[in-house]
């Protein structure tokens, strides 16, 4: 089986580096020529074809959202998701995209990475020196005026780092308190993934294969009028109660 994974690796991997390669071409000129939408739009069919590559390693992603009929238009929200593993992000995209989502991302991944490094410098997103509490801080709340003016949404993890194994980890509160501080009319909308992590159980080569990523997006949570402190847990527990492996 191990070796199947190798040989479906490489593979994958020609295919993934080629589609950012493209992609980033694309973006430039989708950003430079055309403006904010026609960028977001070229995002938004980049990761629906990261999401597609998978299938070379014969997994998926299954997303469920039971609430979508209940998202509001010209609403901010903050997306808050258990983190396992970089594949989570292009469902996040694809079929959040509606939402405009926006990420609190290390400043790291700002350079050397096509597409993704230039869509996280350009397309709204903030990066985040995890060194530095105070830079990270005001980077946030300059998001937060950013949100509040566009109503695009934002997407954090507030694990910090990914669980390897698919067990949470504790929530670091600092970023969710300024968000909740400085978006008081936004809406979290918690989101639970499984499995993702099993992409990655034998490190970045090779790949695991025939995953099941699934994606589950838990019940909308008004800000205003909540105790921070109590919003912390809620919102931990919300996420956190649907994961498999605790």
């Amino acid at each position: 089986m191990k070796l199947f994974a190798y040989i479906l690796s490489a593979i994958y991997y020609l295919v993934f580096g080629l589609i950012l390669v493209i992609f980033h071409l694309i973006q430039w000129v989708c950003f430079n020529v055309f403006g904010y939408q026609a960028h977001k739009k070229s995002v938004d069919i980049l990761n629906f074809f990261l999401l597609k590559t998978l299938l070379f390693l014969g997994s998926g992603v299954r997303f469920e959202n039971k609430f979508a009929s209940q998202l509001k238009k010209n609403t901010t929200y903050i997306i808050v998701a258990n983190h396992q593993s970089m594949y989570d992000i292009p469902p996040i995209i694809w079929y959040l995209r509606k939402l405009h989502p926006k990420f609190i991302s290390k400043k790291e991944l700002g350079k050397g990475i096509p597409s993704i490094s230039y869509n996280l410098r350009h397309g709204g997103s903030v990066l985040i020196d995890r060194k530095d509490p105070r830079q990270s801080l005001t980077a946030i709340k300059e998001f937060s005026n950013y949100l509040n003016k566009t109503k695009h949404s934002a997407v954090i993890f507030p694990e910090g780092t990914r669980s390897r194994t698919g067990k949470p980890k504790a929530f670091s509160p600092n970023g969710l308190l300024m968000l909740f501080k400085n978006c008081p009319d936004a809406e979290i909308l918690p989101v639970t993934i499984n499995n993702s992590w099993k992409l990655q159980r034998y490190g970045s080569f090779p790949l695991g294969i025939g995953v099941g990523v699934n994606i589950k997006v838990q019940e909308p949570i008004p800000i205003k009028d909540r105790d921070p402190k109590e919003l912390l847990q809620l919102v931990e527990e919300a996420v956190t109660k649907d994961i498999v492996n605790k």
